[in-house]
């Protein structure tokens, strides 16, 4: 019988809600939160009595779980990078565990669930360590995600290479915020893009995109640089795209005009819809929005600055 995979994250109780938010991108069914901060209220407004079982009220009442289930045909490891970074992204303290092997053995039993996968018209994403592919004419992008976000089977990353694919013309330069695996730079790249700068606050992040540019012969053009958001990055762009979470975009877009030509197109993603609007909200007053996709409960935004 195929097994599944529980993921248990620890968070602190006032967290349960934004975190239940995250972890429900990930899989929207079988989740579960276990949360005793109310308990005794609770009890007392549905039961009415005072009576609860004394182990339950040695539960820490600050402290909440959230226990998600993967099917056995989902990457685990995906799940938990993703995870990781958008409670990262949101300040929320946690720890991470998975129960069906220990980390170890988990860190390289889910490559078992990266097949080679088309997107949009052109590329086809290629897992490092296989072999057996047809490219069928598409331009292949090796990538190793390691422990960095970015493997292009979430719709985020997919969302993203396909806008990307859309308004990337050739000798153009990319800055890639938040950059990962590498995965959106380098697919820039190989679209014809003439440079590209990928940042990224995590230093793993930064050593896993210059592996990855190294297999797909793009290193010359390829600068990555560790920080936070464009807090190091100087130079215009004539594609800027930034696959991070919603607080992250309304932050960043802030200042982006500083990085941008007359004609560039800024893409973004990462977006959870139940926040989408708050996000174009933000963008209203500097830039237009020139298109919009939404894909099981994620949103991908393309704009360009106004011309005041």
């Amino acid at each position: 019988m195929a097994q599944w995979t529980e993921i248990r994250i620890s968070i602190n109780s006032k967290d349960v809600d934004k975190a239940s938010d995250i972890a429900n991108m990930v899989v929207p069914y079988g989740i579960y939160i276990e949360d005793y901060s109310l308990l005794e209220e609770e009890v007392q407004e549905i039961a009415h009595i005072d009576l609860i079982d004394e182990e339950l009220l040695q539960k820490d009442k600050n402290k909440a779980f959230v226990h998600i289930y993967l099917e056995p045909d989902v990457n685990p490891m995906e799940s938990v990078a993703f995870l990781s970074e958008r409670f990262t992204s949101e300040g929320i303290e946690h720890k991470i565990e998975t129960s069906d092997c220990a980390e170890e053995d988990w860190r390289n039993n889910w490559k078992q669930y990266f097949n080679p996968t088309p997107v949009g018209e052109k590329l086809l994403i290629r897992p490092s360590w296989r072999d057996d592919y047809d490219p069928q004419g598409r331009t292949v992008l090796n990538i190793d995600p390691g422990l960095a976000f970015g493997t292009g089977n979430h719709e985020t990353t997919r969302l993203c290479l396909e806008m990307i694919e859309k308004y990337i013309n050739k000798g153009d330069t990319v800055l890639d915020v938040g950059c990962g695996s590498g995965i959106l730079a380098i697919g820039a790249l190989l679209l014809g893009a003439e440079s590209a700068v990928g940042v990224d606050i995590d230093p793993i992040a930064v050593t896993t995109a210059e592996e990855n540019a190294k297999i797909n012969n793009v290193s010359e053009k390829f600068q990555v640089i560790c920080g936070d958001l464009t807090e190091k990055v100087s130079g215009k762009y004539n594609l800027i795209a930034a696959n991070i979470v919603a607080d992250a975009i309304i932050m960043l877009s802030k200042g982006v005009k500083n990085f941008m030509t007359d004609n560039t197109v800024y893409i973004m993603s990462g977006i959870i819809d139940l926040r989408a609007e708050e996000v174009i909200n933000s963008l209203h007053s500097d830039f237009d929005i020139i298109e919009e996709h939404r894909e099981n409960g994620w949103v991908c935004l393309a704009a360009k600055a106004k011309n005041h």
